[in-house]
């Protein structure tokens, strides 16, 4: 089992940046494709972005590509998602998740992940 803690999130103008991250402890983190997901009140878990455990394969969202970045540091069991150019309708609870599953390519799909973060609020002010 793996736990996750997400942090990072705020409260930030439109237009502006926040860096979140997510650290892992429990397992060996490589063994996990990565993703990040966000819930706005009265609306469905989506997916923002995932990337594979050797940090090749990477995918975005339509709706936050060219604006957002996934990236992860395995030395520091640590997921990163840079946010850029945020807009009012960014603003939603962010999640981690983790993959145990033996894939090709890291998974988009929220019932594909085994493991979740408590998550953390990210407000964007227009």
């Amino acid at each position: 089992q793996v736990q996750l803690v997400e942090s990072g999130g705020g409260l930030v103008q439109a237009g502006g940046s926040l860096r979140l991250s997510c650290l892992a402890s429990g397992r060996t983190f490589s063994n996990y494709d990565m993703g990040w997901f966000r819930q706005a009140p009265g609306k469905e878990r989506e997916f923002v972005a995932a990337i594979g455990r050797s940090a090749i394969v990477t995918y975005v969202a339509d709706s936050v590509k060219g604006r957002f970045t996934i990236s992860r540091d395995n030395a520091k069991n640590t997921v990163y998602l840079q946010m850029n150019s945020l807009k009012p309708e960014d603003t939603a609870v962010y999640y981690c998740a983790a993959d145990q599953s033996p894939t090709v390519r890291p998974a988009r799909d929220v019932s594909r992940y085994d493991y979740w973060g408590q998550g953390t609020q990210v407000t964007v002010s227009s």
